[in-house]
């Protein structure tokens, strides 16, 4: 399905396809070859979407894209079944693997591979051909195994997760913070399928 957001259409080459138990919301831009799959949500808020040539988004992906955190996404790119890809950049040949989750502010070189469960990050770089393994987190410069809690939360604090996705300090309520999310996905209430 595609939907009109924000006044804001998607555009899909001829040659691409969007199952139709898929949503494309707003600003989104599908390269030819693309494949978006049943289920996966491909949703720019108020920002953009870019999937490149022969990029492959398989079931139930979520793909979201917000002011000052779109989402470009490269050529010959495979995100994964149940994948999570927020406002983050990924490079030609990279696999994004079943469950993974690209944070605000991140980036995957060409050719990386984030793998199953795996996490990066708010504001986290990994290099082109790097690997984050199966189930482990990369954070700021480091790739760590999740029973390295205490080091992770040392270097994830720095990289201001709260600021980042929410334009918020951390000393704001969740009951603040979930009216303000509430108002703005408000918006959605004039979205209009084409």
């Amino acid at each position: 399905m595609l939907v009109e957001h924000r006044g804001l259409t998607p555009t899909v080459h001829p040659d691409a396809w969007v199952a139709p138990t898929a949503a494309v919301i707003g600003a989104v831009t599908i390269a030819a070859g693309a494949r978006i799959l049943h289920g996966a949500v491909v949703s720019a808020e108020d920002g953009t979407v870019t999937i490149g040539v022969d990029t492959v988004v398989m079931e139930n992906a979520l793909i979201r894209a917000r002011a000052g955190h779109p989402v470009a996404i490269g050529d010959a790119v495979m995100i994964g079944p149940h994948t999570h890809v927020n406002g983050a950049e990924i490079g030609d040949g990279a696999f994004i693997a079943t469950g993974a989750s690209l944070f605000p502010g991140s980036s995957v070189g060409a050719g990386a591979e984030v793998r199953i469960n795996a996490v990066v990050q708010v504001n986290t770089r990994l290099e082109a051909g790097a690997v984050v393994p199966i189930g482990w987190i990369a954070v700021g410069d480091a790739v760590l195994s999740p029973d390295r809690h205490d080091e992770i939360w040392a270097i994830q604090k720095g990289l201001d997760f709260p600021g980042t996705v929410y334009g918020v300090g951390r000393d704001v309520t969740m009951a603040e913070l979930m009216r303000r999310q509430s108002e703005f996905y408000g918006a959605h209430r004039a979205d209009r399928g084409l």
